[in-house]
C-alpha cells in the first residue's frame, strides 16, 4: 500500500510503498478514506513523543470502511462506516473498566504507539471497544474532523468544564481543537471569546459563533480585558494552543472558581510553565486536562451535533492528497492554515 512515512525526525516524509498491515484477532483493518492534518502528528514528527519508533507513519484522526475483521472481534463486519477516538482502551485494565477508556493503562494511538492513517490502510487494535458507527448523512471528511481536536475538546468543554448555557468561556488559539471548542460552546448556549493572534482566523471564528474576538498581539493584557468585558472574568477557559503564554491567560482570565481546561500539547520550553499559583489558591480555581474521549460517549456528542446543526464541514479549511498532506504537516508550525486540513483524495 502507498503511506507517508519518515524515517528520522524532522526529516522529510516521503509517500512510498510499504507492507499492508497484517490483521490481528482482536483488531480490523480499515480503509481510510479521510484522515486529519493534527499538530500532535508534527509534535510526533518533530520526536516529542516518546511513542513513535522509527520508522513511522503518523496519522490519528480517521474515518473509513472496515474490510476485515479479526476472529475475536464481534461488533463489526466488512463495509462498515467507522471511525474512531484517536486514543483507545484495551478494555480490562482499570480505567476501562471504569469507562475511561481514553486514559487506558495499555493504550493503542494510530500514528504513535502503531502506524497511522496516512496511508491506505490502517490496522486498529481492540476494534470493539474503540470503533464508532457513522451516521449515514456524516461525510468522512466530516468524522475525521471529529477523531482528536473535536473530541479532545468536547471533552474538556463538557464533561471537565461543565460548561453551562449563558456562562462566559474563553478560547486562547483558533486552531483545529480551538474552533471546535468555540462551536461546541456556542452549540451549549455558552458566551464566547475566541483569542488569536491571526485577524484571518479571528474573522473565522466569528464566523462560527464567536461572540468576542481579541487579538493578543493588539491587546497587551488578555486576562485584563477579558475580566473587562466578562464583568470578573470567564467560568471556563481554554489553552487550545499549548504555551506558556497561552496556558498563564487562560489561568488568569478566570472567575472566582472557575475552570481552565488544558488541551493544547505543551512539549519542549512550554512543557512546564510556571503555573500563577497564588490566583489558582485565592479564587479556588481548577486546573483540568483533556486527553480524547471515550467511543461510548460519541452518541451524546453526535446528538449534539445534529441537533444545533454545528458544521463540521465548515471547518475543513482544505482538502489535498496523501502528498501534499505529507508537505503540510510538515510545515504545521508555521500556523498558516485556516480550519482543519484533510487528506480526503
Amino acid at each position: 500500500m502507498k503511506a507517508a512515512l519518515f524515517t528520522k525526525f524532522k526529516n522529510p516524509i516521503a509517500v512510498t510503498t510499504v507492507p499492508d498491515p497484517q490483521l490481528d484477532p482482536n483488531g480490523t483493518i480499515i480503509k481510510v478514506m479521510a484522515t486529519g492534518i493534527c499538530r500532535s502528528d508534527w509534535h510526533g514528527w518533530m520526536g516529542h513523543d516518546s511513542d513513535v519508533k522509527l520508522p513511522h507513519v503518523p496519522g490519528h484522526e480517521l474515518a473509513g470502511i472496515v474490510m476485515e475483521v479479526g476472529k475475536n472481534v464481534r461488533n463489526w463486519q466488512k463495509g462498515d462506516r467507522v471511525t474512531l477516538p484517536f486514543c483507545c482502551g484495551c478494555g480490562y485494565c482499570p480505567q476501562c473498566n471504569s469507562g475511561n477508556q481514553q486514559i487506558c493503562d495499555n493504550y493503542f494511538q494510530p500514528g504513535f504507539t502503531a502506524w497511522g492513517s496516512f496511508a491506505e490502510y490502517v490496522h486498529i487494535d481492540y476494534a470493539d471497544v474503540n470503533l464508532v458507527r457513522l451516521p449515514k448523512n456524516m461525510s468522512f471528511a466530516a468524522a475525521a474532523v471529529l477523531g482528536c481536536r473535536f473530541i479532545t475538546a468536547y471533552r474538556g468543554i463538557v464533561a471537565q468544564g461543565k460548561l453551562q448555557p449563558g456562562h462566559w468561556v474563553a478560547i486562547h488559539g483558533c486552531g483545529g481543537v480551538g474552533l471546535s471548542a468555540l462551536m461546541i460552546a456556542h452549540a451549549i448556549g455558552a458566551q464566547t471569546i475566541a483569542i488569536d493572534i491571526d485577524d484571518t482566523k479571528l474573522a473565522f471564528a466569528q464566523s462560527l459563533g464567536a461572540n468576542i474576538t481579541l487579538n493578543a498581539n493588539t491587546i497587551k493584557n488578555i486576562p485584563l480585558a477579558i475580566k473587562e468585558l466578562t464583568k470578573g472574568g470567564v467560568s471556563v477557559s481554554v489553552d487550545a494552543l499549548g504555551s506558556s503564554i497561552t496556558c498563564i491567560n487562560s489561568i488568569l482570565s478566570l472567575r472566582k472558581r472557575g475552570k481552565h481546561i488544558q488541551i493544547g500539547l505543551m512539549t519542549e520550553n512550554h512543557a512546564t510553565p510556571p503555573i500563577p499559583m497564588g490566583s489558582v489558591i485565592a479564587n479556588e480555581l481548577e486546573i483540568l486536562g483533556s486527553h480524547g474521549m471515550q467511543a461510548h460517549q460519541y452518541p451524546a456528542m453526535l446528538d449534539l451535533i445534529f441537533t444545533k446543526n454545528i458544521p463540521l464541514e465548515k471547518m475543513i479549511g482544505q482538502r489535498m492528497d496523501l502528498a501534499s498532506g505529507a508537505k503540510a504537516l510538515m510545515e504545521m508550525n508555521q500556523f498558516k492554515n485556516t480550519g482543519v486540513m484533510v487528506i480526503n483524495p
